[in-house]
């Protein structure tokens, strides 16, 4: 079956809309319009009456959106060179060791893929990443009102995370993010 067809794992797919001349009522400020339709478990287009699809949209100003992906692309350039900084260092103490122990032999099918491994932050970057999940919470919460700071991040935070994350707020393009924490606290913000 197609792609189009089926879900085979946990997904959300984003996608924006920029009006031309359509603005919501007596609101001067520019806003974007977020579709988005999620499914919570695997599905098919056949199966019409599954009760684990849902969809939806809102209005979002666009200045926020174009802060937001700023202040995430910032902080995907921080996440890779921190990770380039460990790899670094990993790499030399696994030389080091591997020049002790020459009968030691490493599986690379052992090793995580490097935009899956969690990355460790340090103080200032968690404080980053912090700020911009608190922003990203208060845009997608269903009620903006009562959307506070975080105070840990509700994720693991990986360069395929970020990237996905950024990816989100790509008004050109949109995205598909599949099951994970990530995909876990989205939905938890949209319900």
């Amino acid at each position: 079956e197609s792609r189009a067809a089926v879900a085979s794992d946990k997904e959300i797919n984003i996608q924006w809309y920029i009006p031309s001349v359509a603005k919501p009522s007596n609101d001067t400020e520019t806003k974007v319009l977020l579709f988005y339709a999620y499914n919570t478990n695997p599905i098919k287009i056949s199966d019409i009456s599954a009760t684990s699809m849902f969809s939806g949209h809102m209005w979002i100003p666009l200045a926020r959106i174009i802060s937001l992906r700023e202040k995430l692309s910032d902080l995907k350039e921080q996440v890779e060179i921190l990770m380039q900084g460990s790899k670094s260092f990993s790499t030399s103490v696994c030389t080091s060791f591997l020049e002790q122990n020459e009968t030691l032999k490493i599986s690379s099918s052992y090793k995580p893929k490097r935009s899956d491994a969690k990355v460790h932050l340090d103080d200032k970057i968690e404080e980053i990443a912090k700020r911009c999940l608190s922003e990203v919470k208060a845009l997608l919460s269903v009620v903006p009102a009562v959307s506070s700071p975080l105070t840990e991040i509700p994720f693991d935070i990986t360069l395929q995370t970020i990237t996905n994350l950024k990816d989100m707020f790509d008004l050109a393009n949109g995205c598909i993010i599949t099951d994970g924490s990530l995909f876990d606290w989205i939905i938890s913000l949209l319900h």
